[in-house]
């Protein structure tokens, strides 16, 4: 307690002021010492896991994948089978071949242009339908093609979620450099790298992971 005339300090029994005799009614209250409050630390960040740490899911090696690609491939022959058949018919080579059938002459030239034509075609259409076959599969809901659903495989982004088309496009593009490195190494990576990414993975910020 102080004393509001004088200032004096007074103990908390006293009556009055021994100094200047001021009453206790007219003494103000000590102060409280302000307390400093706890300093407050930012939240810790919560980082999501890696899609490894997933109970009962991990990444996928080579042997899984190869096989996966084997299956795909099958399926693509005949994907490519039944395009080749309108192929045969805008190109015109159907036609041609059976004039060289029954032994009418169509030119040097003209069977050139057929043949070129029906080359860069069936090119094209192996490039097109691969990469719609590839991108939509794994950019759908079942993050997968056919052949990686079949053995529980699906492809993400390095967070674990769902790619959007234009990832699994360049995920399949990506797949053109990976071709390139000698010996198939680029493929092969995924058989030895930590998270078991071949190069194209690691282009285009993918994972391919394994459901037990």
């Amino acid at each position: 307690m102080y004393c509001s005339r004088c200032g004096s300090e007074l103990f908390s029994t006293a009556s009055f002021c021994a100094k200047c005799g001021q009453a206790v009614a007219g003494l103000a209250p000590a102060m409280a010492s302000p307390v400093a409050a706890p300093q407050s630390w930012p939240a810790p960040v919560a980082y999501a896991p890696m899609p490894a740490s997933y109970a009962g899911v991990g990444y996928a090696g080579f042997w899984l994948r190869f096989v996966a690609h084997l299956i795909d491939s099958v399926v693509s022959v005949f994907a490519f089978i039944i395009l080749l058949i309108p192929l045969f018919v805008v190109t015109g080579v159907g036609g041609a071949l059976s004039r060289i059938g029954s032994g009418e002459d169509i030119g040097d030239d003209a069977a050139a242009l057929l043949g070129f034509g029906f080359i860069f075609g069936f090119v094209g259409i192996i490039l097109i339908v691969s990469w719609l076959y590839y991108a939509l599969s794994e950019s759908s809901t079942w993050q997968a093609t056919p052949g990686k659903k079949l053995l529980n495989l699906k492809v993400t982004d390095m967070d674990g979620q769902r790619l959007s088309f234009g990832r699994a496009s360049g995920r399949f593009f990506g797949k053109m450099i990976t071709g390139m490195i000698p010996l198939a190494i680029g493929y092969i990576m995924a058989g030895f790298t930590e998270k078991k990414q071949a190069l194209h993975d690691m282009i285009a910020g993918c994972l391919v992971l394994r459901k037990d």
